[in-house]
């Protein structure tokens, strides 16, 4: 599977923004759908996941209750809703694909850059 991020950009903090990842190849809703995201100078951090139906997600806890991750399989796009954005939210950001049976996401976008400006 081929995934296209896209949506980045400058915001203030307090804004929003909404990204979407498009993807495809191979039959989109097989795939558990991430976002990642990696500042200057850090490691890339998990940021949320959700499963193949969209019954189940998880975010990580500083973006908890600010930012909603959701799929449209028909569409075979993922988005992340970030809602009160925060200087530290600035970083690069990845969508990523688990293929069934595999234990790490196999396909990355080539992410997309998120500013946030104080």
């Amino acid at each position: 599977v081929q995934l296209q991020a896209s949506g980045g950009g400058l915001a203030q903090a307090g804004g929003s923004l909404r990204l979407s990842c498009a993807a495809s190849g191979r039959t989109f809703s097989i795939y558990i759908m991430a976002w990642f995201r990696q500042a200057p100078g850090k490691e890339r951090e998990f940021v949320a996941h959700i499963t193949q139906s969209g019954g189940r997600t998880s975010y990580s806890d500083s973006v908890k209750g600010r930012v909603t991750i959701s799929r449209d399989n028909a569409k075979n796009t993922v988005y992340l809703q970030m809602n009160s954005l925060k200087p530290e939210d600035t970083a690069v950001y990845y969508c990523a694909a688990m293929s069934l049976g595999s234990n790490k996401f196999d396909y990355w976008g080539q992410g997309t850059q998120v500013t946030v400006s104080s």
